[in-house]
């Protein structure tokens, strides 16, 4: 992977598809280098890499990593550390999303999302905070409005999120005044792959009526609220932005 115009250099986790590709199409604009993290979506990954690296060559890579288990994040931070000596920024965006009605959570559910929205992250961060710190650099949580509003039968889900806001306000503490850490919450952006009972396209009259703006928000707003509090954005840390069209309102 060479070197683009600004030499600044950004890891995105689960960035082959959705919100995450966005991001990664988002700060490629921006002039980044970036590191397109996917678990088991290689055919996203690739067409993604491909479609970056055609617009600017070489300026793309892309990494597999299971974030749930702990040998995998070390083998990713030392890939972007050999790949990318002094990352400036990390988006931790890597998710599992799914229901967990009370009376049926399991143990394997509770450690699937807790490691896929909260562990995964911390430990990446830790193992990624001196290259990091070496360019006065930056992290991005991707959150949840969740983490402060109760989804019902998503509960496990929402305490994993409600630590991952904790975890950006410890962290941007932990590691100033070297790294900046901020997340982003946001709000009705795109219904779940596989819906459910009380979340998905069946629901959206009643959720937007919620929603101070009446409208879906889209991948795009959260790419550019990452590029905003990545790299614009010198003199905030500590902060959770909300990208929800006003639904924290409610």
């Amino acid at each position: 992977m060479g070197n683009s115009s600004s030499g600044r250099v950004a890891l995105v986790t689960g960035a082959a598809h959705r919100i995450g590709a966005a991001i990664a199409r988002e700060l490629h604009r921006a002039g980044c280098r970036v590191l397109i993290h996917y678990r088991s979506s290689a055919a996203g990954a690739q067409q993604l890499l491909r479609e970056l690296n055609a617009v600017r060559p070489d300026s793309c890579a892309a990494v597999q990593a299971d974030l749930c288990r702990a040998n995998d994040v070390r083998e990713l931070a030392a890939q972007a550390w050999a790949l990318a000596p002094g990352l400036d920024l990390l988006v931790n965006n890597a998710s599992a999303f799914y229901a967990t009605p009370l009376g049926n959570v399991t143990d394997a559910q509770w450690n699937e999302l807790f490691d896929a929205n909260l562990k995964g992250a911390f430990f990446l961060s830790q193992a990624l905070a001196p290259a990091l710190a070496r360019r006065q650099g930056s992290i991005v949580n991707i959150v949840d409005i969740h983490a402060d509003i109760p989804l019902p039968q998503h509960t496990v889900y929402a305490m994993a999120k409600a630590g991952l806001a904790m975890m950006t306000r410890a962290l941007a503490v932990e590691l100033g005044p070297s790294v900046r850490v901020n997340g982003i919450a946001p709000g009705a952006i795109l219904w779940p792959e596989q819906p459910n009972a009380v979340l998905g396209a069946a629901h959206a009259d009643a959720l937007l009526a919620q929603t101070a703006l009446k409208r879906m928000g889209t991948p795009e707003d959260i790419a550019g609220a990452a590029r905003f509090l990545g790299l614009e954005a010198p003199y905030v840390t500590g902060q959770i932005l909300a990208v929800d069209g006003g639904r924290n309102l409610y």
